[in-house]
C-alpha cells in the first residue's frame, strides 16, 4: 500500500519538461488564440461600450474599448418609442408561446418514433425525413397559409413553425439511447399510460435535451424575421426584428427621436440608438443562456462518439 502511495506521489511531482521550441510554440499559439478571441469579442465589446456612452462620445469616435461619459440616454429613447416596446412585447409572446408549442409537438412526435414496437415506424420516419429534403416552395406555402386564414394574425408566427423535423430526430435519438425499455415496462406493470410516462418519467429525465430544444426553438422565434416579413402587415403585430430592420437597415432612426434638441445631434444619437437597440435585442438570450448552459452542453453531446 505504501509503495502505491509513494509511486502516486512521485507521479504527482513529475513535471513535463518543455524544450525551448515547445515554449516558443506555446507562446505563439497562445498569442494567436488570444488575438482570435479579441477579434471575435471586440465587436460585441464595442457595441456594449457604445450603448452606454454619450451621443457626443459616439459621434466623435472616442469610444474604443470602455464606455465614455457613461449614459443611459440611448436606452431611454429606445423604450420611449411605442413601436419598439410593442415589438419587444410581441417577440416575447411569439417566443414563449411558440417555444411551448414546439416542445409539446416535438416530444409528442419524437417519443412514439423512439418506440420500436410502433406499427409503421419506418414509414413515419421516412415521411418526416422526406419533408427535410423537399418542400412545396414559397408560393404554395403562402397560398396555403392564406387559405387557412393565418395571414396577418399572430398565429402565423406559431402554427407554421410548430415543429422542426431535425429537432424531432435529435429528441427521438435521446429517448432511444437514454430512457431504457425496462423503465417503460416497469411503469406499464404499475398501470401507467404512455402519456403519464412521458409527463412524469420521460420529461424529468430529459432535462438536457429539453434545454437544447428550448434554446434552439426560442432563439429561432426571437430572431424570426422572414415569417413576419411575408405574412404580417399590421405594425401592431410586428416582432422586434422587423422594427430593427426598419431602423438599422432602412435607417429610419429619425422616427424615434422625439426631442427636437436631440434631433440637432441626430448623427451621434442615430449611432447610439442603433447600438442600444442591438443590446436590447440581444440581451434576453445573453441573460438566459448561463441558466441552461449546463444542460445545453450535455444535450449537444447526444450521439457523439464516446471513448
Amino acid at each position: 500500500m505504501s509503495s502505491i502511495q509513494l509511486s502516486n506521489k512521485n507521479k504527482s511531482k513529475t513535471k513535463i519538461k518543455y524544450t525551448f521550441g515547445d515554449r516558443v510554440f506555446n507562446f505563439v499559439n497562445d498569442g494567436l488564440l488570444l488575438l482570435a478571441a479579441l477579434i471575435v469579442l471586440y465587436p460585441l465589446i464595442y457595441i456594449l461600450s457604445s450603448a452606454f456612452s454619450s451621443p457626443e462620445a459616439v459621434s466623435q469616435g472616442r469610444v474604443v474599448f470602455f464606455p465614455v461619459d457613461f449614459s443611459l440616454r440611448g436606452f431611454e429613447e429606445v423604450f420611449s418609442h411605442r413601436a419598439i416596446v410593442t415589438g419587444f412585447a410581441n417577440s416575447i409572446f411569439y417566443t414563449v408561446v411558440g417555444t411551448t408549442v414546439n416542445i409539446i409537438m416535438t416530444v409528442a412526435a419524437a417519443y412514439p418514433l423512439s418506440r420500436k414496437e410502433l406499427p409503421g415506424r419506418r414509414i413515419f420516419l421516412f415521411m418526416f425525413t422526406f419533408t427535410m429534403l423537399f418542400n412545396g416552395g414559397l408560393i404554395p406555402s403562402y397560398l396555403l397559409t392564406s387559405q387557412l386564414g393565418l395571414i396577418n394574425t399572430r398565429s402565423v408566427m406559431i402554427i407554421p413553425l410548430a415543429i422542426n423535423v431535425f429537432n424531432v430526430i435529435i429528441c427521438r435519438t435521446f429517448f432511444e439511447t437514454t430512457i431504457p425499455d425496462e423503465l417503460l415496462e416497469a411503469s406499464q406493470i404499475d398501470g401507467i399510460s404512455h402519456t403519464r410516462f412521458i409527463i412524469q418519467i420521460a420529461m424529468p429525465l430529459s432535462k438536457a435535451i429539453i434545454a437544447v430544444l428550448v434554446l434552439y426553438y426560442g432563439l429561432g422565434h426571437w430572431n424570426s424575421y422572414f415569417q413576419a416579413f411575408l405574412y404580417i402587415s399590421d405594425r401592431s403585430k410586428y416582432p422586434l426584428q422587423i422594427i430593427l430592420r426598419d431602423i438599422l437597415i432602412l435607417n429610419q432612426v429619425n422616427e424615434i427621436i422625439a426631442d427636437p434638441l436631440l434631433y440637432q445631434a441626430k448623427r451621434g444619437m442615430a449611432q447610439l440608438l442603433k447600438y442600444s437597440l442591438i443590446v436590447v435585442a440581444s440581451a434576453p438570450f445573453m441573460v438566459a443562456y448561463p441558466f441552461v448552459a449546463k444542460h445545453f452542453v450535455q444535450g449537444v453531446m447526444i450521439g457523439a462518439v464516446k471513448g
